[in-house]
């Protein structure tokens, strides 16, 4: 296994192209990794606050239309 600053001099080394496929592999798997993070904190119900906050706001009328987004 090698270390991780010997990983980084490897990927500094690379051609612009194959650094750009490891750049995009790595955030692809960061945002998969956010998605089932997201996904099991709103089955467990940790983010239940937020949909009660904005719940709230709509009822004291303290929401505003998102540019370009029209309403229905």
């Amino acid at each position: 296994m090698q270390t991780v600053e010997e990983i980084q001099q490897a990927i500094e080394a690379l051609p612009e192209e194959d650094y750009e496929r490891i750049r995009q592999w790595l955030a692809e798997a960061d945002w998969d990794d956010w998605d089932r993070q997201i996904a099991a904190d709103s089955e467990a119900g940790r983010l239940d606050f937020l949909a009660k906050e904005a719940l709230e706001d709509k009822r004291r009328g303290l929401l505003r239309d998102l540019p370009g987004v029209e309403r229905r």
